[in-house]
């Protein structure tokens, strides 16, 4: 019989960036020990009206991403966390539409759990589209570019 050590820090620091980020899962992994805290009931259903914490800026991002999904060049989130194209406020982006990119270089940040976690292109080509909005929350599988 093996022993199951639960982090309640962990799943209480995941509870509270579900309500930060109004996300309906979120799961972490490492090494063998896996957490996965989800909303049940109606915060499901309103999973797809993830928009009204932003509406203006999410009307348009919302079309996209369906579309985005099955684009071969799509690259998207390994994780759930918050976006940043900038290494810190303030400073030049790490892409931009149209710019040409190597294999490996990173795209950008996603931040989860207080980690910031370097999102790098699975291959080299050009930038033709930004899905995801800086300093906003992604979900797991979420595509946030199109590389060309």
């Amino acid at each position: 019989m093996s022993k199951f050590n639960i982090d309640n820090d962990a799943i209480r620091q995941l509870a509270e960036l579900l309500d930060d980020t109004n996300l309906t899962e979120i799961e972490v992994a490492a090494g063998d020990n896996r957490i996965r805290v989800a909303r049940q009931g109606t915060m499901v259903a309103a999973a797809p009206a993830v928009a009204p914490a932003a509406p203006a800026a999410s009307a348009p991002a919302v079309a996209a991403p369906s579309d985005a999904a099955s684009h071969p060049g799509a690259v998207k989130s390994p994780m759930v966390g918050v976006v940043y194209f900038a290494p810190e406020p303030g400073a030049a982006p790490f892409i931009s539409i149209g710019a040409s990119i190597t294999e490996g270089q990173t795209l950008m940040l996603i931040e989860a759990m207080k980690t910031f976690n370097p999102i790098r292109a699975p291959k080299s080509g050009k930038i033709t589209q930004i899905i995801a909005n800086d300093g906003h929350p992604v979900e797991y599988d979420e595509p946030l570019v199109i590389i060309e």
